[in-house]
Parts: structure tokens; C-alpha cells; sequence
């Protein structure tokens, strides 16, 4: 019987690994491409070359129907599979092309500026409350707020450079005095040379000389326990708060263009979705019309 770790010991994963840094992906994109193989292999029990293209079929079958992964999970599953056997093991199979997941038309949950306050005001540590209030206050993606470096923060221009970004786009994102004061406060408990959120281990012993940022699984966690001590019923993660971000922003009138700028989306359409969360744009367009159309 193999060991639970036996895939990442295969010459196949190393050459994964190589082919999307090969292609400039970011690291969540690689960690998610490579647990869908890990996931492939371990189901078949077998390394990634022996599987045929009718076992491919019948896998994505099963995921589909059986163990009823959402379409959104469907969508990751065929990324990272047709990666894999397209640039590393060169196939030509036909099913690769036909592999796609219908996308869930579902708009995003939305917290109100209250509700951030109140799930922020319940975070019981330092570290994870620096995290946070950054990555709602500056519309970062989880990882983007991870990893961000002292070298990135420009004090005197208040901007953040994020450069851990989808697709690795780099961008310039507004930084809040408030934020930046909270980075610098906070950046004094460790003075990590690199790392801004460094991971700090038992009583922050690892936090100047930690080569790697807090974990995922650690920030995640710290925001489900303030929500819930919050008391919010709202589905919410921390992505929620770059969703939120967004929306508050476009309530306070800003530019849908500057959003778009701010979030690091390459299509404006992505942030249009946003129009739909809040009724600004309608009260703004009956408050001229109703002032155009008045009678002299």
C-alpha cells in the first residue's frame, strides 16, 4: 500500500510543479492545480501517465454525479487535469477540449460597513485583526494580503504595491493612513525584514526571522470566529470583505473605472457586478432625472 504522501514523491508532480511556474502562475493557482492531480491520482491509485482518457471520462462522471462537486469545484477539477495532461504529459485527447463547468450566475454576499465593524471588533489577536482590517480596508484577495512585504508599502505616496495578485497582474491599491499606521504598529511587534505578516509560531518567537507569511487555514479561522461571535448569519469568508470593499466604495460614489483599477481586474465586466449589490447608481439617476424634468 502506497504512503499518503506517495504522489508528491513522483517525478509527475515535480514536472507539474515546473510547467505552471513555467507559466507564470501564482502559488494558490499551483497548490489548487496540483491537489486536482493528487486527487486524480489517489482515486485511480496510480501515477497520472497510466491513467487512459476513458478513465478520465468516467472520473469526471463520478465527481459530477456521485460525489456532486459543485460547478464551481468542476471548473478547478477540469483547469488543472487539462493543464496537467495538456503541457506536461502532451496529450491530444478530445475530452480535454470538451471539459467545462457551467458558471453559477450567484452575485456575491455583501457585508455593511456595521457588519465588518463588528466582525472586526471580535477578532481576539492582534496579528489576525493587522490582517484583516488590511485586507477589507485596501480590497485585497486572501493570499494578496499574506504575502505582502515591507518593500511594498510606500508610505509617503499611501500606496500598496500587491504584486502576489491573480494571474501574477501587478497593481497599486489606495492605502488608508489609518491602515498604514495599524501595518507600522503592528510591524514593530516582529520587525520581520521582509514580511509584514510573518508566520509568528507559540508566543511570536518566529516572527523576525519567519521566512514564511501566517497560514491560510490561521486567518481563515480567526475571521469564522469573529463572525460568529459577531453573531452574522450571512455565508461569509474573507473574500467577502474585497466583495464588501468594492460595493462600499461604489455607495460612496467612486468610479467604477478606479474599482476596477483597485481590485486588479483586467475586464470591467467582472466589476460590474457590483452595480447590482447597491442601489447608488438608481437613487443618483432619479435624483437628476427628477431635477432635469422639473418644471421651470
Amino acid at each position: 500500500m502506497k504512503n499518503k504522501y506517495w504522489w508528491f514523491e513522483t517525478v509527475w508532480h515535480q514536472k507539474m510543479v515546473k510547467a505552471l511556474q513555467v507559466a507564470g502562475m501564482c502559488d494558490r493557482t499551483q497548490e489548487t492545480y496540483v491537489r486536482t492531480m493528487r486527487k486524480l491520482s489517489e482515486f485511480y491509485n496510480k501515477t497520472p501517465d497510466k491513467i487512459t482518457e476513458e478513465e478520465l471520462i468516467d472520473y469526471f462522471i463520478h465527481r459530477q454525479q456521485v460525489t456532486e462537486w459543485s460547478p464551481a469545484t468542476m471548473r478547478i477539477c477540469y483547469s488543472g487535469i487539462k493543464f496537467f495532461f495538456i503541457n506536461v504529459l502532451k496529450r491530444k485527447w478530445h475530452t480535454l477540449k470538451l471539459a467545462k463547468a457551467k458558471r453559477e450566475k450567484r452575485l456575491p454576499t455583501i457585508l455593511s460597513r456595521e457588519e465588518v465593524k463588528k466582525i472586526l471588533s471580535h477578532v481576539n489577536t492582534f496579528h489576525n485583526y493587522a490582517y484583516l482590517k488590511t485586507v477589507y480596508s485596501c480590497g485585497l484577495r486572501l493570499q494578496e494580503g499574506l504575502y505582502l512585504e515591507v518593500s511594498d508599502i510606500d508610505g509617503t505616496r499611501n500606496m500598496i504595491h500587491v504584486h502576489r495578485g491573480k494571474g501574477a497582474r501587478h497593481r497599486y491599491v489606495p492605502l488608508p493612513r489609518a491602515t498604514y499606521h495599524l501595518l507600522r504598529k503592528y510591524w514593530l511587534t516582529h520587525q520581520n525584514k521582509k514580511l509584514i505578516f510573518p508566520a509568528v509560531g507559540r508566543g511570536q518567537s518566529k516572527g523576525p526571522v519567519s521566512e514564511i507569511p501566517m497560514s491560510i487555514e490561521g486567518v481563515q479561522g480567526a475571521f469564522r470566529r469573529a463572525k460568529l461571535a459577531a453573531g452574522i448569519q450571512k455565508r461569509a469568508s474573507i473574500h467577502t470583505l474585497r466583495h464588501s470593499y468594492a460595493t462600499h466604495l461604489l455607495e460612496a460614489g467612486v468610479n467604477l473605472r478606479v474599482i476596477q483599477k483597485n481590485l486588479g481586474h483586467s475586464n470591467i465586466e467582472t466589476t460590474m457586478v457590483y452595480l447590482h449589490l447597491t442601489n447608488k447608481g438608481m437613487e443618483d439617476a432619479y435624483q437628476i432625472i427628477d431635477a432635469l424634468m422639473k418644471e421651470d
